[in-house]
């Protein structure tokens, strides 16, 4: 009950400063990903070749393996209506020996098969990863499992980056079954720095996973594969983090890349959206942007301080128009890697941008 009571109360003072993960800069004047449409795959359930990176690769995960920066991107194909959500979405993976340049699998490691998650995951796909390493040095990668018509957490283990075993929602079973059908997506488990490692990170005895769209949630796992919802007074998943009139987040915050435990708390990296007649306007109707808030690094659900503008947002012509119109740079992957940060994006749904930090 501490965590719920902690959740309630103003904020008690002012964090140190220095908190924050930045502040971010453009390496490169341009997206480090975009589609490829030569790429081939032949699909297990379509039984066909397609077209899987033909329109848009975007919203990716990062993580530091063997000296080098890789990165899991959501790419979707030619195939369904000419709407967001309606293509078919899976995970590619590409390889950099700075942060910066990247080379490509020829096809994704990661889509929809004949498997126990092809009812949740099947024509919609695989989308919007986050990616962690667990102490033992397996990665563990949450992503939203889409089926067109609902949608959930998923989460899937691998020893190397390329053989996933899929474990279904975050949060079956949990609670008698109480969040079997909830909709819910975003999920990333509080790690901590080890070296260029940003390693899964106990907090009282268990793992951490900020989640969610709307309202940024709780939820806590004994081993990063089976979560359970942190709940308020009512038996309601506790809120955290919620939205502000005249900011960045006015219409809602979604959680972003896997958040740090660090000397000064927990360093949350979140997306807002703007709202259109409530928002920041600075900021066009609707737009995605990136904010920081800092928690209590013992009370996972204390807030203790959080960004008034945006740390990261849509500037750039391929940041600001592409299949998602209003424009996005939506931060899902950070690593710490040749003593910087590196923090990659989705522009627009429709490319991968990096930016760095100190």
């Amino acid at each position: 009950m501490f965590l719920v009571a902690a959740a309630t109360i103003l904020l008690t003072a002012a964090a140190k400063p220095g908190w924050q993960i930045g502040p971010f800069a453009r390496p490169v004047a341009a997206p480090v990903i975009t589609p490829n449409k030569a790429s081939l795959f032949h699909d297990p359930i379509a039984q066909k070749p397609i077209h899987w990176e033909a329109l848009h690769t975007f919203n990716p995960a990062a993580i530091v393996h063997d000296g080098k920066v890789y990165v899991l991107y959501r790419a979707e194909d030619d195939t369904g209506k000419m709407q967001i959500g309606e293509h078919t979405s899976r995970l590619g993976l590409a390889v950099s020996d700075d942060g910066i340049h990247f080379t490509r699998q020829p096809e994704p490691v990661f889509y929809p098969d004949n498997d126990s998650q092809k009812s949740r995951e099947w024509p919609g796909g695989v989308e919007d990863p986050r990616i962690v390493e667990a102490p033992d040095h397996t990665y563990v990668l949450t992503y939203t499992q889409w089926n067109r018509i609902t949608h959930s957490i998923g989460i899937a283990t691998s020893p190397d980056l390329a053989h996933w075993t899929r474990h279904g929602p975050a949060f079956l079973g949990s609670a008698h079954g109480k969040y079997d059908t909830l909709k819910y997506k975003s999920g990333g488990i509080v790690t901590r720095l080890d070296g260029d490692q940003l390693i899964a990170a106990k907090i009282n005895g268990k793992y951490w996973m900020y989640w969610g769209e709307g309202a940024i949630h709780l939820a806590t796992s004994p081993d990063l594969i089976h979560w359970t919802p942190v709940e308020d007074a009512h038996g309601s998943p506790v809120e955290i983090l919620t939205k502000r009139p005249g900011h960045f987040d006015s219409g809602f915050p979604e959680t972003g890349p896997p958040p740090v435990l660090t000397g000064r708390g927990i360093v949350v990296l979140y997306n807002g959206k703007n709202d259109p007649t409530r928002g920041d306007p600075a900021l066009g109707a609707n737009a995605y942007a990136a904010g920081e808030a800092l928690f209590d690094p013992h009370n996972p659900a204390h807030m203790l301080a959080r960004t008034e503008a945006p740390v990261l947002k849509p500037q750039e012509p391929w940041e600001k128009t592409g299949q998602y119109v209003a424009g996005t740079t939506f931060a899902e992957g950070l690593v710490h890697f040749h003593n910087q940060w590196f923090l990659y994006y989705g522009c627009a749904d429709s490319d991968v941008g990096v930016v760095t930090a100190p």
